[in-house]
């Protein structure tokens, strides 16, 4: 039982922790576009062998 007075705290702040720097990235707009950059790393190999 005294395990769990310490245990249930860390846990919490560990969470919220986590769940806080899911909203700054959410901010940032780091998950606006997921399916943009495995696209846009093909046109950008397109575009280097057209500009040589």
């Amino acid at each position: 039982m005294n395990a769990l007075y310490l245990t249930i705290p860390i846990a919490l702040i560990i969470s919220f922790g986590a769940f806080y720097i899911f909203l700054l990235n959410l901010r940032s707009g780091q998950y606006e576009d997921i399916e943009g950059p495995k696209y846009r790393m093909l046109f950008e190999e397109e575009n280097k062998k057209q500009s040589d």
